[in-house]
């Protein structure tokens, strides 16, 4: 029985180690293992200025710390020396701890673009200094920067005023927690909505914040998401665009970047920078502002924006969202056009050539003559059921027609169906499907002159379920050991892989295609495309023929229940080529996927398991492996600094003191107290934490000099050392002040003194939590310190003063009183029902675990005086 018993410890480490090691695993997948940065580095053409915009002295008195720039480069940043502006106004709003000065990538490719245009129109890009607030770990803030932001546009505005093109409105782009503020605008009661027009949103979570660390900014968000719900109506003037950064971005993942669903689709949009057309590439948070491939497509959609009338940013929300769609969705490689014509004539010199087969080819270099290919569709529609071409030309002219009235020889009068192609990365497609389009006779390619240029051409007709396989995704129980197999013989041009049951977050798959090819002549690459058909977060890889290729597929959002459609693995293939898939379950990105989603509830579980072992009188913290391995660090720690402090300073010999309050403690509690109200109140929640840990530490290095007297070994007993690596909680036992020992303990003393130890050492546990939940407040104060002293709002400072008063009490109680309790049974039993409801009700509001935890302290305190 006894070696039973001496097993089970080493079994349980075992255990919980692997348990965390698998957290250590998901936590590396989301921080390390990502696509490398495709994004291109931003740089200005001169150097970047900027020029600070006097605010009204009442403005500027009641928001000290904050302020407002406009942007400029070279001669146009002289020229705008005396603010005579003439341009487009556009609002960068930073995001947490973010600077103003992420307003240069935006502002540098504005002006070169308008210098293309002989600056027929240009923007005028304003920047907003929040000091760098940490704004999403405490909200408390978040109110005040909104208001500041109103009265930033009625000031940007003034500035027009008189103009020629005066502007109404202002467009907004928002990073990060600067997005949200953007929209806080709307709940502000004498805010006019028709002051902002078009809001751009970089890597900002909309749905809920990251961590919920107080109430204000969960306010914050309900107030924000309740007002844009009710008011969805009211909100149909303003586009709103939200652009999330993929996989790179392990700070704020995209699933919260996504707009709430809303019954106004046609004023809003989200998207995921992998799918954007000529990004096609994941942002990490930063790197979102300045990649270059997008604030390239969000700067040809801001010019695409205006309004030739009113030289400012259109008021027609049909048209802001056509142009969204055209650069964020899905790009035709065409010029936005409002109302392309939808009929056109065919001319030119060219030669018209009918191609009859269904699968076409044709390769042209340095060719000065034009032609027109023309397909019958009167053969084709009974066979087939959809065309697709495949164009290597990249440039934004018209290609294909839709031929509605011909001739023997040629085509009189057509529709322009480029508008129906979409813009890969190597290759520009069309795919039409026959039904659609009853009227036409033939499909026309035109094929320009080619002097100095490679061009290739290739067309085929399909019925589609000859090109659309279906692949069950392996089980989440197969851990990678199984597979899924499909073998691709045919010589088709595109590929539609349904993955059947791909449909949750903690999904996760490694599909592996290797292709191999009949000839070795010189092929076109290879473009893999993951589709979800529910949100716009597709993910695109373009590879060598023939190769091994890697790519990985997870989801940001779940399949809604209101959608049927499966994710697809899109292959735009080479013709003469084999395509073998390869599907396999990835447990290190399951792994990391529920860190990805689920990370934020650790400190939850953790404080939960702590507070059973604290009110339970468990042996172990072993509740989880988190929890496990949080008090075996906890407790080395301790035995550290009891070491460094045996070694340097010889101690007292432990004695008694049964006063629960001096005068001396009463004032040190009334003067943190008044720290508390004063300045901030995790500040004096980190005062009394550490003073706990000095007189544990101080109790800790007098048990270990005591037992040395006691056993008459030199070193510490390996009982106390295996009891503190794994502490024994009692909630009967107490830790007795040592500032007045004066005499040697017996060993049932000691043996009081260790259940004492262990029990505070869980105390100072839970303890070392709130601080760190109470951290974020500490910083910003800290931070905000040369404005103001007291932190205001402040979401700790109730909780601090009962805080103080129960751990001054807790720190110099006695053992006695608390076993002759009449409360301590329910002292005992109150953690179990606590640690539930903590779990129901913490893990989306982290702020609420504090509250919990004080009140158990509570009880024990009461334990000490009835």
């Amino acid at each position: 029985m006894g070696r039973v018993r001496r097993r089970l410890p080493a079994l349980a480490a075992l255990f919980y180690g692997v348990l965390a090691a698998l957290v250590l695993l998901g936590v590396r997948d989301v921080l390390f293992f990502y696509e490398e940065n495709r994004c291109s580095m931003t740089y200005m053409y001169e150097y970047p200025e900027y020029l600070k915009i006097k605010l009204p002295k009442k403005t500027a008195r009641r928001y000290p710390a904050y302020e407002l720039y406009l942007y400029g480069e070279g001669s146009y940043a002289e020229e705008n020396k005396n603010l005579l502006l003439t341009g487009i106004p556009v609002l960068f709003l930073p995001g947490n701890a973010g600077s103003y000065k992420q307003v240069r990538s935006l502002g540098s490719i504005a002006l070169r673009k308008a210098e293309d245009v002989d600056f027929k129109y240009h923007f005028d890009f304003f920047s907003v200094n929040f000091n760098e607030e940490l704004v999403a770990l405490y909200g408390g803030s978040l109110q005040r920067q909104t208001k500041f932001v109103h009265e930033c546009i009625k000031v940007i505005l003034k500035l027009y005023k008189g103009r020629e093109f005066a502007p109404t409105s202002v467009a907004i782009v928002g990073h990060s927690m600067g997005g949200l503020v953007a929209r806080a605008l709307l709940t502000l009661k004498n805010f006019k909505p028709e002051l902002i027009n078009l809001l751009i949103t970089q890597a900002t979570p909309h749905t809920a914040p990251v961590m919920a660390l107080d109430k204000y900014l969960t306010d914050f968000y309900t107030a924000v998401n309740n007002h844009w719900i009710l008011k969805a109506q009211d909100l149909r003037n303003l586009t709103t665009l939200s652009v999330a950064g993929g996989f790179r971005d392990y700070q704020v993942r995209s699933g919260l970047a996504f707009l709430p669903r809303l019954n106004q689709h046609d004023s809003a949009l989200s998207v995921v920078s992998s799918a954007v057309p000529r990004v096609w590439a994941s942002t990490d948070h930063l790197s979102i502002v300045w990649c270059k491939e997008l604030i390239l497509a969000t700067i040809r959609a801001f010019f695409d924006l205006i309004d030739e009338n009113t030289r400012q940013i259109t008021e027609d929300p049909k048209k802001r969202m056509s142009v969204l769609n055209h650069h964020f969705v899905r790009h035709p490689a065409k010029i936005f056009e409002e109302n392309p014509e939808a009929f056109t004539e065919l001319t030119g010199a060219f030669t018209w050539i009918t191609v009859r087969g269904s699968k076409w080819t044709y390769s042209v270099y340095n060719d000065s003559d034009g032609k027109y290919f023309t397909y019958p569709l009167a053969s084709h529609r009974k066979s087939y059921s959809h065309i697709y071409c495949e164009n290597s030309m990249l440039d934004t002219s018209s290609w294909i027609y839709g031929c509605l009235k011909s001739n023997s020889s040629m085509c009189l009068e057509a529709i322009d169906l480029s508008w129906r192609a979409e813009l890969l990365p190597t290759t520009k497609i069309v795919l039409l499907k026959l039904q659609d389009y009853p009227s036409l006779s033939h499909i026309v390619i035109q094929v320009p002159p080619a002097a100095g240029n490679k061009y290739t051409l290739t067309c085929e007709f399909f019925r589609e379920d000859s090109r659309t396989v279906q692949l069950p995704v392996t089980h989440l129980l197969s851990f990678g050991f199984s597979s899924s197999k499909i073998l691709l013989n045919s010589s088709g041009l595109l590929y539609n892989v349904q993955l059947q049951h791909f449909h949750q977050i903690y999904q996760a798959f490694k599909i592996y295609i290797e292709s191999h090819c009949q000839s070795h002549k010189e092929r076109k690459t290879s473009v893999y495309r993951l589709h979800i058909p529910w949100s716009h977060e597709d993910s695109i890889t373009v590879a060598k023929v023939p190769s091994l290729t890697e790519i990985s597929a997870k989801l940001h959002t779940a399949q809604p229940q209101n959608v049927s459609s499966v994710p697809e693995l899109n292959i735009y293939s080479s013709s003469d080529c084999q395509y073998e898939v390869v599907l396999k379950t990835s447990l290190l990105q399951v792994l990391g996927q529920i860190i990805r989603f689920h990370a934020g509830a650790l400190p939850v579980y953790v404080v939960c398991n702590i507070l059973l072992a604290y009110g339970g009188q468990l042996s172990t913290l072993m509740s989880i492996g988190i929890a496990y391995w949080s008090g075996v660090f906890f407790s080395t720690s301790l035995r550290l600094f009891s070491s460094l402090w045996l070694t340097l300073i010889r101690p007292p010999v432990l004695g008694k003191d049964d006063k629960l309050i001096t005068p001396r403690r009463l004032c040190g509690v009334l003067s943190l107290c008044l720290i508390s109200w004063t300045t901030c109140g995790a500040f004096a929640v980190f005062l009394i934490y550490l003073q706990y840990l000095f007189k544990v530490i101080k109790l800790h290095v007098n048990v270990r000099a005591e037992q040395k007297l006691l056993n008459g070994d030199s070193d510490c007993s390996k009982e106390t050392s295996q009891n503190l690596n794994m502490p024994t909680v009692k909630p009967q036992s107490l830790m007795t002040d040592t500032s007045k020992a004066t005499q040697p303990l017996s060993n049932s003393t000691t043996a009081e003194v260790l259940n004492n130890l262990k029990m505070h050492v869980t105390i100072l546990n839970l303890l070392t939590w709130i601080v760190l939940l109470y951290s974020p407040s500490l910083i910003y104060w800290l931070k905000n310190l040369r404005y103001n002293v007291r932190l205001d709002p402040d979401p700790c400072r109730s909780t601090a003063l009962i805080l103080i008063c129960i751990l001054e009490i807790l720190m110099n109680s006695s053992t006695p009183k608390v076993k002759s309790s009449k409360l301590l049974k329910i002292a005992a039993k109150v953690p179990l029902p606590l640690s539930v409801a903590m779990l129901a009700f913490g893990r989306l509001h982290l702020f609420k675990v504090p509250h919990f935890v004080t009140f158990s302290l509570l009880l024990h305190v009461l334990c000490c005086i009835v």
